[in-house]
């Protein structure tokens, strides 16, 4: 294929362009700088000294509307690698150019001796439209910069009198200069409004305020401005405010900051760049933020401190680094913009092609990158995959190659095809030509007879091409006695019977090609006497060659039809035969057809054991003739067999298979793979492209589902059935290895190891684990354990004293076994010897109190190795074991009783020795029970309605202090009991409130830790209340007087209600007597109306509207009437209609 052309000219960059600068534009209120004259240093970020490719980055101006303007950049020719490109842009992608308008101009010059190109930018009449942000962008081969600069425009200016220089105009619209006189009139009649305009000029800039004032103003927060202006007794604050709108502050030079950002940066994708700003103060705290979101140091943003500047650097700028930062010191900011330019594509390998109608067309590019954008286009017009449909092509991409598939070409498809990236772009042609049909054997005059058959044969090329048999310029068509053939590549026409009038010119026209085949026929009236002509039979074969075999081709499931012509006088008599089989039948998927001097052998649905070696015999008296063909049926391969997954892992498995038994009689050029999820119907597959090995390896699988898979074999015919579906596999990985291994015991013959579950353990789980370890000076790890266990913990036994082994533990699954986790270091097999210590729990560090019946059960933990030797002894004696148990482990002792006792309680000691090494520790003990009843009760006084009671306390008190007594008295008519003192702590106590001439009892409960004694102590003697005389003087009884005026206790409310629905107002009156209720709308009263009910249930007053309409919006009120005066409550409705 042909090289493709070299593309003229790159393609546009695109969304690859360099992007806008931010906004830079000097503060509003500065004053206005000439066209010419760039800001101070201290206003703009571009006055810095320049680096890289700008020698002088264009400055930010203030321009006055209607005048010219000049921008000027100076370029760097060292640092160019060729004569650059500069283009202009307002705001973000609109470049200045000549479609932008005769206002814009540029120009260019170079310096030889200096290397220094300056380019300049001329606006002329600025208007306000050309306020903005601008930005000049500078290409030179693969090297790209850009710098951003502001324009702002001002208003025009009017000059000392007030009056705008545009008022001196002349009259008339003539532009020449002499036409029109100057229009003096229209200034004396703007001569009053100018004096008045500047009056109240003067008066609103005066207002009052010195001028010290204004400084203090100026320099204030906007949120301090109404303090000031009480504070100095500014009365006019509108004025002030306005004043201040339209006064020049002038910016401050920062006091944070003394170099700032740039307006913006610009980096290619997968580079660095450093941010640096220079501070102050290094002690200042400063921070960065990315679109608002402060960044954190990583590895993708490192900060740096190098005396007073602070950096920023960005570690391989991607897409997603492309936004606007800030640096912060304390209340000053500063902002910039990163550009992040995607690196251009560029094409490295194309190709063109010039083929014939029909033919496979591929159109080929190689670009340097992986993922490229490609757009292929055919002359100018976009070729898309939603076109691909139906145009007959399709758009396949393979890595960093492209390509343009044309299954079969047609002459709509020439033509002039591009491929364009944001790198450049080439052009190739596609050259489509109409195929030359080549004639192999041309129709002949024929002479005939009267009643003989008459054949016009001929052959071409393609056995595609049809045509028409025309007769002296008029079309032929079939008819009873004519008939018209195409078989392959031979077209026939046969006249049978022939007579006279069928003498003429014969013509075959194919259809679509400029070619015709002619010949005569001529009738021959000859009367003779006939003659019987003897003629050895003969076969014509049409596929007969040099080869001294005849071979056929055909596809399974296709129609195989022999004809064979046969001559010879008289007619012969044809058979067929396989092998030495013979076929006579002339109806079924085999048959013989006989039809003239042609016998046919017709196969419908070639299948496999129709191949062979068959033989057609012609005989007559005369003689015999024999040919042979040698018939090859070809068919799709049979399925792959033997699939199965070999191998599986978290996202993967590995397919095998065995190449088919049959090929199809064409060779297998490779097979396709399909896979899906158990259960599911949906095959999706994997390969697109045959691929041609035998193993297979699938990814991208998920862990933990169930798949099967399938495969297909591919010849040259087409791909087999699918296989048989693998057995469900799922992909499952082994755990990741076990976490933080540690020792955490040692005996002369076992170490105890712990560990954590591994970090990643997947779908699969984790069966448990297995210990293995190995000998100083082997090699051999041996197993700890042949079942895996599940706990994190394992102590391996049998190990030989004194020596240095070194632990390893695996995590297994179904998948296998993970990666070992192993010691750092070799463990010591050796008893470590650990002085004794009783580690006694803090409630066991006081006495501890239990009551009788009661189980003691004390676990005491110590420590020590080798396994201490431990007593327990009460006051000096060992305890009883009979009564007391003691169970003592390696770690702990227990002090155990089934049922306490008084006899139970002392100090018990517990001694933990180690050869001459030992710990004690003592355990106080006390077993309490309920305390006896309180003794000697008795009523030692008793005095109006009053009786004092004492005892003594109780004998026994339970081995526990007494905390308190229950006191209760009784009737002693009813002797019932009735609580008067509960936890009294005195031995006395005062009963109270007792009736008169009742006797009474008293009874004493004492209470100590296990609560109240089971039985009380009982008064021996009783308490007697005895009556006094008395008499009753009632109070003198005056009528109380309930009458009150009327008032409202809960008033009407406004309301807003939607018209057609019910309303109701409500409100709450008191009075006595009742009073009368009015209710009025509008300060009009409301009668009997059947759209109102007014109600009053006990001073609930309510009016009821129904179904209300804006009409009966209003004012509200309802008045309150008795003899003692009167009260009224109002309020508004409101009724909506709804939108």
């Amino acid at each position: 294929m042909p090289e493709a052309k070299p593309a003229a000219k790159k393609a546009p960059a695109g969304k690859d362009a360099a992007k806008q600068a931010p906004k830079a534009a000097p503060p509003p209120e500065a004053p206005a700088a000439p066209a010419t004259e760039a800001p101070p240093e201290d206003q703009s970020p571009t006055a810095e000294e320049p680096t890289g490719v700008f020698l002088k980055k264009p400055d930010t101006v203030s321009v006055e509307a209607g005048k010219d303007t000049v921008i000027v950049a100076k370029l760097n020719g060292k640092e160019l690698p060729a004569k650059p490109t500069v283009k202009w842009f307002k705001g973000k992608w609109l470049e200045l150019g000549t479609k932008s308008g005769a206002r814009f101009s540029f120009k260019e010059s170079h310096d030889a001796a200096s290397n220094v190109y300056t380019v300049e930018l001329h606006i002329t009449k600025v208007v306000l439209g050309d306020r903005g942000d601008y930005r000049i962008e500078v290409k030179a081969k693969d090297l790209c910069d850009s710098c951003g600069f502001n324009i702002d425009v001002e208003a025009p200016r009017q000059d000392s009198s007030g009056q705008s220089l545009e008022s001196f105009k002349r009259s008339g619209e003539a532009k020449s200069d002499t036409a029109g006189e100057l229009d003096f009139s229209g200034l004396l009649k703007k001569r009053q409004v100018v004096e008045e305009e500047k009056k109240k000029k003067k008066d609103d800039d005066d207002l009052g305020i010195p001028p010290e004032i204004w400084e203090l103003l100026k320099g204030a927060k906007k949120s301090e401005y109404e303090r000031i202006a009480f504070q100095y007794g500014i009365t006019d604050l509108r004025g002030m405010l306005k004043r201040l709108k339209k006064a020049k502050v002038e910016v401050k030079k920062s006091a944070a900051f003394t170099k700032k950002l740039d307006p913006a940066y610009q980096v290619d994708r997968g580079n660095k760049i450093k941010l640096m700003v220079e501070i102050s103060d290094p002690d200042l705290p400063l921070k960065w933020f990315k679109n608002g979101q402060e960044i954190k140091p990583s590895s993708k943003y490192v900060f740096e401190n190098v005396g007073k500047k602070r950096i920023l650097t960005i570690n391989k700028c991607t897409l997603a680094d492309d936004a606007a930062y800030e640096v912060v010191v304390k209340d000053e900011k500063c902002f910039t913009e990163l550009f992040v330019k995607e690196s251009p594509v560029f094409i490295v390998i194309a190709s063109g092609d010039q083929v014939l109608v029909g033919y496979r067309v591929e159109m080929t590019v190689e670009v340097s990158e992986e993922g490229a954008q490609v757009m292929w286009l055919k002359d100018g017009v976009e070729l898309t995959r939603e076109d691909s449909f139906k145009a007959r092509y399709r758009l396949k991409k393979d890595g960093k190659r492209h390509t343009l598939i044309f299954s079969e070409v047609t002459m709509e498809d020439k033509g002039r095809y591009q491929v364009m990236t944001n790198g450049g772009q080439c052009e190739a042609d596609l050259i489509v030509e109409e195929k030359q049909l080549e004639v192999l054997q041309d129709i002949a005059d024929l002479t005939v007879k009267a009643s003989e058959q008459a054949v016009f044969k001929c052959e071409v090329s393609d056995e595609k091409v049809t045509g028409k048999w025309y007769k002296n310029g008029v079309e032929v068509r079939p008819s009873k006695r004519i008939t018209i053939s195409h078989v392959g590549r031979i077209h026939k026409l046969v006249i049978d019977d022939v007579r006279p009038e069928d003498e003429g010119d014969y013509t075959f026209v194919p259809d679509g090609y400029a070619l015709s085949l002619s010949a005569k026929l001529n009738f021959l009236e000859i009367k003779v006497e006939y003659v019987p002509k003897q003629e050895p039979p003969k076969i014509h074969l049409d596929c007969s060659g040099q080869t001294s075999e005849n071979s056929i081709v055909v596809v399974a499931g296709n129609k195989l039809r022999l004809d064979v012509s046969i001559t010879g006088e008289p007619r012969p008599v044809a058979t067929w035969m396989k092998e030495d089989e013979v076929f006579t039948g002339t109806e079924g998927r085999v048959r013989i057809e006989q039809r003239g001097d042609i016998s046919s052998f017709v196969i419908e649905s070639a299948e496999r054991g129709d191949e062979g070696r068959y033989t057609i015999k012609v005989t007559n008296p005369v003689g015999e003739d024999v040919a042979s063909i040698l018939l090859k049926v070809v068919d799709v391969p049979d399925p792959p067999e033997a699939v199965r997954v070999t191998s599986v892992g978290e996202d993967w498995a590995i397919l095998v298979w065995e190449p088919p038994k049959y090929d199809g009689g064409r060779p297998v050029t490779g097979y396709l793979l399909e896979r899906k999820k158990k259960g599911s119907q949906r095959w999706m597959k994997l390969n697109f492209e045959v691929f041609t090995e035998t193993t297979y390896e699938s990814t991208n699988m998920i862990e933990g589902i169930l798949y099967e898979m399938r495969v297909f074999a591919v010849n040259a015919i087409g791909a087999s059935q699918p296989s048989m579906n693998t057995k469900p596999f799922m992909p499952i990985a082994p755990t990741s290895e076990p976490q933080h291994l540690t020792v955490e015991d040692v005996t002369d013959t076992s170490t105890t190891l712990k560990w954590r579950p591994p970090d990643k353990i997947g779908a699969g789980g984790i069966d448990g684990y297995l210990i293995e370890y190995c000998v100083e000076g082997s090699d051999e790890w041996i197993p700890a354990n042949t079942e895996p266990v599940e706990r994190c913990g394992f102590t391996v036994k049998n190990l030989p004293t004194g020596a240095k082994i070194t632990f390893r533990v695996v995590g297994v699954n179904i998948a296998g076994r993970s990666q070992p986790a192993t010691l750092a270091q070799p463990v010591t097999i050796r008893e470590i010897v650990e002085q004794p210590k009783i580690r006694l729990p803090r409630h066991l560090r006081q006495t501890y109190v239990r009551k009788v019946g009661e189980h003691l059960n004390l676990v005491i933990p110590f420590q020590g190795k080798p396994r201490p030797q431990v007593v327990w002894t009460k006051g000096g004696a060992p305890i009883d074991t009979n009564h007391v148990h003691v169970r003592t482990s390696d770690f702990d002792t227990v002090f155990f009783v089934r049922q306490a006792a008084r006899s139970d309680s002392g100090e018990y000691e517990l001694t933990v020795q180690i050869e001459n090494m030992k710990d004690t520790a003592t355990i106080r003990i006390r077993v309490v029970e309920k305390a006896g009843p309180p003794e000697n009760v008795m009523v030692k006084e008793v005095w109006g309605t009053n009786a004092l009671v004492e005892w003594q306390p109780p004998r026994d008190d339970g081995n526990s202090e007494v905390t308190g007594y229950l006191v209760q008295k009784a009737d002693k008519k009813t002797m019932e009991w009735f609580t008067v003192f509960e936890r009294n702590r005195h031995t006395s106590c005062t009963v109270s409130d007792l009736i008169m001439g009742n006797e009474y009892y008293f009874r004493v409960y004492s209470e100590n830790i296990c609560g109240l004694s089971d039985s009380p102590g009982v008064s021996k003697n009783t308490a007697r209340i005895v009556k006094t005389g008395m008499s009753l003087k009632l109070p003198e009884y005056k009528e109380h007087d309930f009458r009150t005026p009327p008032k409202f206790l809960t008033p009407l409310f406004d309301r807003v209600v939607v018209a057609g629905y019910a309303a109701a107002l409500n409100c709450a009156v008191r009075g006595h007597p009742k009073p009368k209720v009015v209710w009025m709308k509008n300060k009009m009263e409301i009668r009997e109306d059947p759209k109102f009910v007014m109600t009053n249930h006990q001073g609930v007053l309510t009016l009821n509207i129904r179904r209300p309409s804006p009409f009966d919006s209003g004012t509200y009120s309802c008045r309150a009437v008795n003899e003692l005066g009167e009260a009224l409550a109002e309020c508004k409705l409101e009724v909506r209609v709804p939108q």
